[in-house]
Parts: C-alpha cells; structure tokens; sequence
C-alpha cells in the first residue's frame, strides 16, 4: 500500500515543484529553457488529478487539484483574454506585424503577400540582412510601405522597419550581447505619434548566454519612456522576445507600462517558434507585440512564412485620439 501511495505522490510532484517554479519565478540554468513549455506541462497535469479522482485517493487528488488550479490561473487568461479596457480607443486602427528572417532566409515575395492581403501598415523585422533587404526591395516593398528605419547586418543582428506611414526621430539600439533594434515614429494621421521598436534580445539557448538574455530583456525600453503623460506618444514593442509569457524576466518588461497583444485577446497560446524550420521543438510562443496600454487590441492572427523557422504575428490595434 505504501508503495503504491508513493507511487500517486511522484506522479504529481513533477507538477507541483514546475507550478511553484513558475510562480514564484525561480528562472536558473536549464529552468529558463523548460520554463516556456509551461502549457504543455499545464495540459498534462490534468491527467494526475482524473486518475487520483477515478480510484479515490483523496489526499492526492486534493494536491493534484490546487497544481490544476495554479495553472489555470497562470495560463488560462492567454486562451480566454485577460480585458481589452483600451479597446474603444477614439483614435484610427492600424496592422503591425512582426517577422523574424531567419538571418535574412525567410521568403521576401511570401511576406510581402502577407503585408498586401493584410493591409499592414507597420512592418517590425528582425534578423534582417542586407541581403534580405535588397530581395524585399526587388520584390516591391517600397511600393506598400515606402518608409523605413533600416538597419541590415550580417548573421541576426539587422533590424528595421518599414511604415506605410512617415517615419521620423528614428536610429538603433545596440542591446547588450550585440542584437540590434531598430526604433522610429511613426506619423499616423488622426492620432497621437507612435514610437514603434523592433525587439529582438538574446536567446537563452545555453547556460552561457543566460546573463545576457537577461540583460538584453531588461534593457528593453518601457511604454512609460514615451513619455509617461496622457498625450504623450504611444509605444509598440514588437518582436522576436526569445521569452514566453513564463518568463518572469519578460513580464517584467510587460510590467513596465505594456499589454501583451495576443494574451489581451485570447491568442497567447498560439505557437510562434518550434517546428516550422523541420526541428521537433513543441511550438512556444516567444515573438510578441507589446502594446501601450492606452492602445486597443482588436485582432491577432500567427502566419507562416516560408524559410524562417518562426511565424510572423499580426496585430490590429485600436490607437488613442
């Protein structure tokens, strides 16, 4: 009977320590990187309280049912919303969307359908070469959004972004473990300037780059820096963030005047990197636009673009008068 007892308590340890990890933001070593497969881990810990229930072992079922409910509260908001009170915005929408090149490999004639058929406005990229874009130019980019805040170098630290809109006051933020971020504002008609940035931190892919994930993470500019005034101009963050929303070091930067477009919508799970480059990864979402919160979300919808191993991410936005 013991061993059987134990047996039930090792079925939902595993949950439970990942649950208090999450919760309390315990991102050390090997944890960053498992940390983004926290709805997975969230779906799977339903199986431990139906089992526990289904042979009535109470005590386990009790624990299994309070790990169930700590997720739900962490990840549910992202499927159902988590309030859009900036969604009656008096001022005009505009379509941001953000790209992730792949060093410049992505498919130049693929993005600009997606720009065509979406009517976008505002075009964030990341991993931009020179390359990439010479191939966008080709391709007719100039003739669906004539300006741009370029910033190409070689490997993936180029930025840029290209506005159907004018552009001014732009440049580029080096981050510090060498992305670059290109930034502008825009001059939409009708509306309050809008300072749009091309995010692209570090990524936390061994042990030795987890300082500077965190620095580049921190580092990353808040809605608040506009300036922080009710008519001041309104900043969109938008990118490839190499973070999820489990991540206490990228709800920090949420935290810093922002909403996360697809979590404000229900859209937060959708998966943005993982296997559309042929890799096994289960998809995670890590390329996000942050939002003013002054600014509504109306719509996001994930795209594919072939020959980047990420999915592009499109969001309509409601912006203040």
């Amino acid at each position: 009977m013991r061993s059987k007892a134990a047996l039930w308590w090792l079925l939902v340890l595993p949950g439970l320590v990942w649950a208090v990890v999450r919760l309390v933001g315990l991102e050390r070593g090997p944890l960053v990187q498992l940390l983004a497969f926290t709805p997975y881990v969230a779906a799977w810990s339903l199986l431990p309280l139906a089992l526990s229930l289904a042979l009535r072992q109470w005590r386990v079922a009790g624990v299994a049912a309070v790990v169930v409910l700590a997720f739900a509260w962490m990840v549910l908001p992202r499927w159902i919303g988590s309030g859009n009170p900036a969604s009656a915005a008096s001022g005009p929408a505009i379509r941001v969307l953000t790209a992730n090149l792949l060093f410049g490999r992505a498919d130049p004639e693929a993005l600009l359908a997606l720009v065509r058929d979406h009517q976008v406005d505002v075009l964030a990229l990341q991993e931009y070469t020179m390359d990439a874009e010479a191939a966008l130019d080709r391709a007719g980019i100039a003739t669906l959004l004539p300006y741009r805040e370029s910033h190409p170098a070689t490997g993936g630290g180029g930025s840029a972004v290209y506005a159907r809109f004018p552009l001014h006051d732009g440049g580029v933020r080096t981050n510090p473990c060498g992305f670059r971020q290109a930034y502008a504002i825009a001059a939409v008609p009708g509306a309050r300037p809008v300072v749009v940035e091309s995010a692209h931190p570090a990524a936390p892919y061994d042990m030795d780059n987890l300082d500077c994930w965190r620095a580049d993470l921190a580092g990353q500019p808040g809605a608040a820096d506009a300036p922080a005034t009710p008519d001041g101009p309104v900043r969109v963050l938008a990118g490839d963030f190499n973070s999820t929303v489990d991540h206490r070091a990228f709800r920090r930067v949420v935290g810093r005047g922002y909403r996360d477009a697809a979590t404000t919508v229900g859209k937060g799970l959708v998966g943005t990197w993982g296997p559309y480059d042929g890799s096994r990864i289960p998809p995670v979402t890590i390329d996000h636009i942050l939002v003013d919160r002054r600014v509504g979300v109306r719509a996001v919808s994930v795209h594919r673009i072939p020959g980047s191993d990420h999915r592009a991410v499109l969001a309509e936005l409601k912006l203040p008068g």
